[in-house]
């Protein structure tokens, strides 16, 4: 049930894509309940990481556009800083 990235690669290493996909593949894999008993827990683990991963990513990008200024016209005029 482990696949390739699945092995040891933080998720703070992998590109919210990568990880995404990741996921979508563990879900899968549970979802057809293949697998040990023991490989489910690990999947499941590495799920939750991956998830909390991709959720902080999702945030962060969210934030940065709601800092984008708009001019009068509605056209982007630059941004705000994160702090305000």
């Amino acid at each position: 049930m482990t696949t390739e990235t699945a092995a040891g690669t933080d998720p703070e290493a992998m590109s919210f894509e990568d990880a995404l996909k990741e996921l979508e593949r563990i879900v899968e894999t549970l979802e057809r309940g293949q697998g040990s008993l023991d490989d489910a827990i690990a999947a499941y683990e590495r799920g939750a990481k991956l998830k909390k991963y991709c959720q902080a990513k999702l945030e962060e990008a969210r934030l940065k556009v709601e800092k984008i200024k708009l001019d009068d016209s509605g056209q982007p005029a630059g941004t705000t800083g994160l702090d305000g």
